[in-house]
């Protein structure tokens, strides 16, 4: 079973996954009965999260709603750390995430609209680097591990900044890779077994370093730092089975 499940969360694509995630879960679900970690987004616990990505990582993914480290983080940050549930918001959630989707758009005092290049679910398409949309328009955009996909990833930044309101907030959390000082990119690697290679998944194009909320900043952005070691305990982060290196980084417009 554990051969068949790894087998599954590696070479189904996750919109597959997304789009049959009930009956995945009610699949799935007794064979992960337990206590031992727990899912914040849906409330649900487990023995063990599932593995996840090309190299199968242990642990990772909730047999329910599917969250990620990067999602639980988030969600931790959004209901523990900041007013979003409780301000009436005006919010752009770019490549909207399952597990979020629903929560969102139920929320009473959030004005929530989606949007994607492609995706038939999303409310708006199109280009981030060219968002067609009002300046001052949004309190909150939502855009995660999306930059390490578009040609200019602070072309992309500037046009978040520009249809924020002032105050407004942005989350664009990318993968990083911590032993790079510098983002790294090439525009002339456009194979993608080698984009694969380099870059860690064949439609990436760029590793995104430890610079990044340098990035971010030369968009504009003033960037808080929000790392969940400082809020929870180590014992926490475990059962929720966030990614003890990832921060969150919360970039406001002034």
């Amino acid at each position: 079973m554990r051969k068949l499940i790894r087998f599954i969360v590696r070479n189904i694509p996750r919109p597959i996954l997304i789009r049959f995630s009930k009956l995945f879960s009610f699949l799935i679900r007794p064979f992960y009965m337990g206590n031992k970690v727990e899912c914040p987004v849906c409330g649900h616990k487990f023995r063990k999260m599932l593995p996840y990505g090309n190299k199968a990582g242990e642990n990772r993914l909730c047999p329910v709603c599917l969250s990620l480290e990067r999602h639980r983080l988030m969600w931790i940050y959004l209901t523990q750390h900041s007013d979003f549930f409780n301000t009436r918001y005006k919010v752009l959630h770019i490549a909207p995430e399952q597990p979020f989707l629903k929560k969102f758009k139920a929320a009473e005092n959030l004005d929530y609209t989606t949007a994607d290049m492609v995706s038939p679910i999303a409310d708006l398409h199109f280009d981030i680097m060219q968002i067609p949309l009002p300046d001052n328009s949004y309190d909150w955009v939502i855009c995660n591990h999306v930059l390490e996909h578009v040609e200019n990833d602070i072309d992309a930044m500037k046009e978040v900044f520009r249809i924020l309101k002032p105050g407004g907030r942005a989350i664009m959390q990318v993968p990083i890779n911590y032993s790079y000082t510098e983002t790294h990119e090439d525009k002339s690697i456009t194979d993608p077994k080698e984009r694969e290679k380099i870059y860690g998944q064949y439609d990436h194009v760029r590793w995104h370093g430890l610079d990044y909320p340098k990035r971010l900043k030369a968009a504009g952005f003033s960037v808080e730092n929000f790392d969940i070691k400082a809020h929870l305990s180590a014992e926490v982060v475990e059962k929720y089975r966030l990614d003890k290196q990832e921060i969150l980084y919360v970039s406001r417009k002034l």
